[in-house]
């Protein structure tokens, strides 16, 4: 079999320059001649031979790539991200330009009908997670670690593993100082950790219900507390949930990475998250007294389907 060569497909001395410049860059980035890769930085061979230029070569950004690159948007172009648990939903708010997809275990309310996101495990994180990553999107898509699998640092990082080989780029856990380790242990393994704290929603029965944070200094100083620890350990955002404004402005500005807020008022933090049945209006059943519907697609659902109804059940 021959090495590959223009040589062997053209005499124009530009084309057999271009593929041999080509073949020589796949082998310094070390690309297997065939793989995907290599194949999308070779000149297409046409009818009488190859074209006179290749494919455009295509930037591969890593998990860590993306991940830095929100990092450093601290204080800078605020950070969009919205919730994902499918396919469809996924390509549509990728192309729409969002920054990070999360694939929350708020599924568990949302998706799967569940009273709140305690009863999620693993095996769903998965299945939402693979569906998620099928839409190949450029935002960072970030998994939930669901209750009850990081409750060791070794936990930890094989179920981290078990939701990037489903296809996530980052995983998000709960909670400040107690999870330092466990962050340590993912990001050592070169995952990317997004921290949360304020309201934890795995903590919602231990706490009796949802309850606003940052109301009073001490709880100021530990939430200031859990996410220096978290920043310490190497995460490269925290997202800040049901935190009073006042308190998550003024973390957000003396924290060195990005926080993303959520029930934390316009404007306090690097960016906002939502969940994106709360911006569709496509859960009408229990809306957050923070969300902010910017449309109401379950009325256009019920339109729909009863105009679907009325044309099949209309034999006249």
């Amino acid at each position: 079999m021959r090495l590959f060569s223009a040589r062997y497909a053209t005499n124009d001395p530009f084309v057999y320059r271009l593929g041999l410049q080509v073949f020589i860059l796949a082998r310094r980035v070390r690309l297997p001649y065939g793989s995907p890769s290599f194949t999308s930085l070779r000149p297409k061979r046409g009818l009488f031979g190859f074209r006179a230029a290749a494919q455009p070569l295509q930037v591969l950004v890593t998990a860590l790539q993306k991940a830095e690159s929100l990092r450093a948007r601290k204080s800078g172009r605020p950070i969009a991200a919205l919730t994902a648990y499918d396919f469809p939903t996924a390509r549509l708010l990728d192309e729409c330009g969002v920054d990070v997809l999360l694939v929350g275990d708020s599924l568990g309310m949302v998706v799967l009908g569940f009273p709140d996101t305690t009863h999620v495990t693993l095996q769903h994180m998965l299945h939402h997670v693979a569906a998620v990553a099928r839409a190949k999107p450029k935002a960072l898509v970030v998994g939930d670690l669901p209750i009850h699998t990081y409750e060791t640092p070794a936990q930890a990082l094989d179920t981290a593993r078990q939701l990037v080989s489903a296809g996530a780029e980052a995983v998000k856990l709960e909670g400040g100082i107690r999870q330092a380790e466990k962050v340590r242990a993912i990001t050592a393994a070169g995952i990317p950790v997004m921290g949360h704290l304020g309201m934890l929603p795995q903590c919602v029965l231990e706490e009796g219900g949802y309850h606003k944070k940052g109301r009073t200094p001490e709880q100021s100083d530990a939430i200031r507390e859990g996410a220096q620890a978290l920043i310490d350990s190497g995460v490269f955002a925290i997202v800040f949930e049901s935190i009073v404004p006042a308190t998550a402005r003024l973390l957000s500005e003396s924290l060195s990475v990005p926080i993303i807020g959520i029930g934390c008022g316009d404007h306090t933090c690097d960016g906002e998250v939502a969940v994106v049945t709360d911006v569709l209006g496509s859960y009408p059943w229990f809306v957050p007294p923070f969300a902010r519907p910017e449309a109401d697609l379950a009325g256009v659902t019920r339109d729909a389907v009863a105009c679907y109804i009325s044309r099949v059940s209309n034999r006249g």
